[in-house]
């Protein structure tokens, strides 16, 4: 199964910027990114799942473009947010 609502709940509350904020680039890239490992770890089981491949493919480009939003807009806050997520080095 995908991400529970309890898990999601606690990525907001770990990445919002304000107590009410929950569609700000930070928390957004934080749900695709665990969006993203769970369909990874999907693939490892299902390989010939391409359906889904091509969905997982949309969420990186999704993820992309909003971290170059960020990076544009707010480099600290970009650079940390890298750094708490691991996504690259």
């Amino acid at each position: 199964m995908a991400i529970t609502a309890a898990q999601k709940a606690q990525i907001v509350t770990d990445y919002q910027r304000a107590p009410a904020d929950t569609g700000s680039p930070e928390v957004q890239v934080a749900l695709i990114t665990a969006r993203i490992t769970y369909l990874t770890d999907h693939f490892k089981v299902n390989a010939k799942d391409h359906h889904s491949r091509r969905g997982l493919l949309r969420l990186v480009s999704r993820r992309r473009k909003l971290l170059d939003y960020l990076k544009r807009e707010n480099k600290a806050g970009y650079q940390t947010l890298i750094q708490r997520l691991s996504i690259r080095k």
